[in-house]
């Protein structure tokens, strides 16, 4: 003997109310699909100038590369150009990277905030007091409020004299 599964009546205010919530989570179930392959389209288009806007960052360091491998012996004014024309594709870069917000972090004290730095090394020296930052190793970036990568320094450590402190 089989037994049959329970049957529960509803009422028929009870089933039209059900088959209208269907029907409004069908309608939302169609909204998000579009609404993601539209976030989907912009996401792609977004993508797309960034690397074309890459590119063009690629195309001038090739530029000058193919120079330097064309000409062996480049002309003294093309080095002196140099520096500039490297900082014209840095700030290009810089440029494509800070329409995305991100941004480089700038450091207001002289000693490191741990928020935004990582100390990497230490240094002796006596002209500057402890903890002073000495030299910035790698540029930090920050991503909107978050830390993509923090600022790596360099610090000063003044030396302790054992000598001092035994007499």
């Amino acid at each position: 003997m089989s037994e049959l599964p329970p049957t529960y009546p509803l009422s028929q205010e009870l089933r039209d109310l059900l088959i209208q919530k269907l029907g409004i989570l069908g309608k939302e179930n169609v909204v998000l699909q579009q609404s993601l392959r539209e976030q989907k389209t912009q996401t792609a288009a977004q993508t797309e100038d960034l690397f074309l806007e890459l590119l063009e960052v690629a195309d001038a360091l090739e530029a000058l590369l193919d120079y330097l491998e064309n000409n062996p012996n480049p002309s003294p004014e093309f080095i002196e150009r140099l520096p500039r024309s490297i900082a014209a594709v840095n700030r290009k870069f810089l440029s494509v990277l800070g329409k995305r917000q991100l941004l480089p972090i700038e450091l207001t004290s002289t000693e490191p905030d741990f928020n935004l730095c990582r100390v990497i090394d230490r240094e002796e020296r006596t002209d500057v007091p402890d903890q002073t930052i000495t030299k910035i190793v790698r540029r930090g970036f920050r991503w909107g409020e978050k830390i993509l990568r923090p600022t790596e320094v360099i610090t000063a450590k003044v030396e302790s004299n054992l000598d001092d402190h035994i007499n």
